[in-house]
């Protein structure tokens, strides 16, 4: 695998670059809806909800808790998930701007 030369974009490229990774996964989409659907933080369920393996579970929850969508906490020997209300509208700021871009730009291509 190649370098991905990151340093080369935009602030704003990589973070929607970064942000887009949540939804790169259906599994991390359903995550993060039913994570919103029972607004409230969550820690063994998911295997259940979601219907993957207890690690698969585990790997995209590390991988939105990365991103920065979720944060998650230690209740005895369980962790429990939420949603980060303070990225999560970060991400939507920054999304918005990215695909409200034809709004901007009008323009007769092809």
């Amino acid at each position: 695998m190649g370098i991905t030369k990151t340093e080369i974009f935009t602030d704003q490229q990589n973070q929607v670059a970064t942000f887009a990774k949540a939804f790169g996964h259906p599994a991390r989409v359903a995550i993060l809806q039913h994570l919103y659907k029972i607004n409230t933080c969550i820690c063994g369920d998911l295997v259940e909800e979601i219907g993957l393996a207890q690690p698969t579970i585990s790997q995209h929850l590390k991988e939105l808790k990365n991103l920065g969508l979720i944060k998650g906490s230690i209740e005895g020997t369980s962790i429990c998930y939420c949603i980060h209300p303070e990225n999560w509208a970060k991400m939507k700021q920054v999304m918005n701007q990215f695909l409200d871009q034809d709004l901007e730009h009008k323009n007769n291509c092809c």
